[in-house]
Parts: structure tokens; C-alpha cells; sequence
């Protein structure tokens, strides 16, 4: 798959080959709703906690007599029907994350770069560099090439002065490579990639189809 080259100024730079085998599969839908919830679980801080009837602080003493008062029979006020008691099966620290293997994440990957491309809204930059990190000067590039919404994924190393301008521009995220990942990829309308980004991505699966048919 080819697409064209452009740079922050709007201007042509050639063009460059997708591979198939990242950019040209048949998205699967029910593979990228399993890695959206898998990440939107594993970030879940699972803090919440409510006291049970053991941790609040109430008296102990017995409410009133057992017998001879004409009602129900209690003990001390820490039970949940109480106000001040205890929480029945009330939440607990734990985690939320649940188990999904490592070639399946990968895979799912593959699918949400190539729904981008199926539905055309990738765009590979040439660079993402801004000469002097000015937002209002990023902002009006970006108009120019229509990116309102966008994810911009650079190389290893994010330009200091790019990062900056871009982060305070609404609707734009920017990541290293390191960083890319489904769920950021499905929730903005375009995906941007520098040719740094396609290189390492190529890498990255180049290598992990080479370390299967080694251990094969």
C-alpha cells in the first residue's frame, strides 16, 4: 500500500510502502472491542473500599435488653441496616485487569493501523519538527493539513520543541513509538505517522514474525 509524504508545510516529500501485513488486513471488530476493554480495565486504580461491619467505629454494646421490648432482637449497631453501621459486601481494593496473551495485543495492533488505513485517515509526515515550539505556529500547520483530532506517533525520541507546541492544542495527542497502543488509536479521527514511526513499527513486527519462526 502506498501513500504520499507530507510535510508541516503542506508540501509533498515522495511517497512510502505500507507493509500489507501491518496496514492491509480486514479489521476485526470483536478483536478491537477485547484489547479497548483489556486496556481501559488495566488502568482501572481499583482503590475503592467501603467499611464492613468489623472496621467502623461504633460501640459495641448490645442496642437493648433481648427480650420483653415488643421488637426484633439486635446487637450492637455496627450491622449494615443501622445507619453508622458497617457496608454488606461492599467494594474492596483489587485489580481489574484481566488476562489477554501477548500475540493477540500485537495482532490487535496490526487491525486498528489497518482500520485506519482502510478508512484513509492515515497521514505520514515527513518529521515532526517545529522550529521555534511555538503552538500558534503548529496550529495553523495542523489546519492546513485538516489534523483537528488527531494521534501523531514520532520515532523513539519525541522532538522537545514539537512536543511541546503540541500539547497544549485541544484534540492532539503525541506519542513515541514506544507509546502506541489501540485505545488511542480508535479515539481520534486521524492517525498520524512520521517515517520514523513506520520504520520502528516495521521493526518491531518484522521481528516478533522472526523470533515465531525461530522458536518453531
Amino acid at each position: 500500500m502506498k501513500v504520499n509524504v507530507t510535510t508541516l508545510e503542506s508540501s509533498t516529500a515522495g511517497e512510502l510502502e505500507l507493509a500489507d501485513a501491518i496496514f492491509g488486513l480486514e479489521p476485526r471488530q470483536d478483536l478491537l472491542q477485547r484489547m479497548v476493554r483489556y486496556q481501559l480495565l488495566k488502568r482501572m486504580a481499583g482503590t475503592h473500599h467501603a467499611q464492613d461491619r468489623s472496621e467502623v467505629n461504633v460501640t459495641g454494646k448490645k442496642m437493648y435488653r433481648q427480650k420483653g421490648t415488643g421488637g426484633a432482637r439486635h446487637g450492637d449497631k455496627s450491622v449494615p441496616q443501622w445507619r453508622g453501621g458497617g457496608k454488606a459486601f461492599g467494594p474492596k481494593p483489587r485489580s481489574h485487569a484481566i488476562d489477554m496473551p501477548k500475540k493477540v495485543r500485537a495482532l490487535a495492533l496490526r487491525h486498528a493501523l489497518s482500520a485506519k488505513a482502510k478508512a484513509g485517515e492515515i497521514v505520514v509526515l515527513d518529521a515532526a519538527k517545529v522550529a521555534d515550539g511555538k503552538t500558534r505556529v503548529l496550529r495553523d500547520q495542523f489546519a492546513k493539513l485538516a489534523l483537528d483530532n488527531a494521534l501523531i506517533i514520532d520515532g523513539a525520541e519525541l522532538e522537545i520543541g514539537f512536543a511541546r507546541a503540541a500539547r497544549n492544542l485541544p484534540n492532539i495527542d503525541v506519542l513515541p513509538i514506544q507509546g502506541i497502543n489501540v485505545y488511542d488509536i480508535l479515539r481520534r479521527k486521524k492517525l498520524v505517522l512520521t517515517k520514523a514511526a513506520v520504520a520502528a513499527l516495521e521493526a518491531r513486527f518484522n521481528g516478533q514474525n522472526a523470533g515465531a519462526e525461530a522458536r518453531q
